[in-house]
């Protein structure tokens, strides 16, 4: 048998279950893209793109998928026997073998599909089928053995008859076939069912009735098998592929203390010795270092963190960590801000494309917006960086060794320089020279017996 692998996935269907304007296999399983997983899983086995049948949705998958597979459309689903046979055309001429799986099955791992594929071609089976067994496979084809255990055939669950719908051994949907006999044995399928559709299953009884062998191939763990056809089946998808992101994050030196709430996709970065706390989300592309601890509460997306900082129930989105940064308690970091070494951000603080430079303090309740702060600046409580003024945004510096009073309001475009200070409940509207003191405020005047001036005093 040659050793050429093709593979065909089956993306086609309208996924009506998910009550969804976007198709099926576009919704996100653990940070990634259902197609995706399922394309990591195929890719190993072939020097060949996958093939895939496209339909309902075919431009906003084609467009996601882009150059990692080729595409086949079946302009009406007429069952998975009619999807596959468009792909025909391509595979006339292939000699080796031939794997179909569904676009919405993202749980199969490709160690599992490369020794499916490694036991049929040990076999000498037309098609093996790759089956499990389940305690509930309500829905899902039975597969129907002989007295010798030989394969015969699968029903469908609408066809089945009780005896047949009491078995527990069921279809998963992905199969092994000699490219020629399965073309050859779809050209003989009918469509005399209870959906009137072209069932791909039907091949096994016409390849056995022509004296062909039919194999099955079990798989240790049935999650793997599970399909995602509706928010139900997604959210069990999401529990799966959690759990196992979390497990290979602690095996590598991660300490989750309660991994069960812990939810981090599947291109997150994480150093050892970091601790996580439980009710975090970690998402996107996001990378962290070594010896953080991230606290309940946490929402990290798509940021970059060094080593020995501490974000404590705080969220942060696109944003720059280097080390031993403080951040918290709800602190919200918004994209492009990027934090220095031994920066301090305290409660209630937001920053948006800004620069804090080394050991910068903003303890609390203040907001920074486009600026570059120097290091060694002392940020104090209810500072505002007031940036817009209705049509654009403007930048202010802040250089380093600043005081920074409480309750400044820095009006920009201005620069404070190096060692300069601000008073505190200042509004700074112009630039403050290096070693000076700005004061803007209007001067206190006390109305001496004011108390008897007042309403209810007469």
């Amino acid at each position: 048998m040659s050793d050429e692998v093709n593979v065909i996935v089956l993306a086609a269907g309208n996924g009506s279950r998910m009550k969804s304007k976007t198709p099926k296999v576009l919704h996100n399983v653990a940070g990634k893209v259902m197609i995706d997983w399922v394309l990591d899983a195929v890719e190993p086995l072939s020097k060949n793109k996958p093939i895939m049948i496209v339909g309902v949705g075919a431009q906003r998958v084609q467009e996601h998928v882009g150059s990692r597979s080729e595409f086949v459309l079946q302009a009406e689903q007429l069952g998975t026997g009619h999807a596959v046979q468009q792909a025909k055309e391509h595979l006339a001429e292939s000699t080796g073998v031939t794997l179909i799986m569904s676009g919405d099955t993202p749980m199969f791992q490709p160690e599992t599909l490369a020794e499916f594929v490694l036991e049929h071609n040990r076999s000498n089976n037309a098609v093996t089928v790759l089956t499990a067994v389940t305690d509930d496979p309500t829905g899902y084809g039975r597969i129907v053995r002989a007295d010798d255990d030989t394969v015969i055939k699968i029903v469908e669950q609408k066809d089945a008859s009780i005896t047949e719908r009491r078995i527990q051994e069921i279809n998963t949907g992905v199969y092994i076939f000699d490219n020629k006999l399965l073309f050859e044995a779809l050209a003989l399928v009918k469509n005399n069912n209870v959906q009137g559709e072209y069932y791909l299953p039907d091949t096994l009884d016409i390849l056995r009735q022509a004296g062909m062998q039919i194999g099955a191939y079990t798989l240790q763990n049935f999650t793997e098998s599970l399909g995602v056809n509706d928010r139900v089946a997604l959210s069990i998808a999401n529990r799966v592929m959690h759990q196992r992101i979390n497990h290979q994050l602690m095996v590598a030196g991660v300490e989750l203390l309660d991994p069960e709430s812990t939810y981090i996709d599947a291109d997150v970065v994480i150093g050892p010795d970091t601790i996580i706390e439980g009710g975090v989300t970690i998402l996107g592309r996001t990378v962290i270092g070594q010896n953080n601890v991230i606290t309940q509460g946490s929402r990290i997306v798509d940021s970059t963190i060094g080593n020995d900082n501490v974000i404590t129930a705080s969220h942060v989105e696109t944003a720059i960590l280097q080390n031993n940064v403080t951040v918290g308690p709800y602190a919200h970091l918004r994209p492009q801000a990027n934090l220095g070494d031994d920066v301090h951000v305290g409660n209630f603080v937001e920053i948006k494309q800004a620069t804090l430079g080394s050991n910068t303090k903003a303890g609390h309740l203040t907001y920074i917006g486009n600026a570059v702060v120097g290091k060694d600046v002392n940020i104090g409580a209810g500072t505002i960086f007031v940036n817009y003024d209705g049509v654009n945004k403007f930048t202010s510096t802040i250089g380093d060794h600043a005081f920074i009073g409480s309750n400044t309001k820095i009006i920009a475009p201005v620069d404070i320089a190096t060692e300069a200070i601000t008073a505190a409940g200042s509004t700074i509207t112009d630039d403050v020279p290096s070693h000076a003191m700005a004061i803007a405020r209007t001067r206190q005047i006390n109305k001496t017996d004011f108390w008897e001036r007042m309403p209810h005093k007469k």
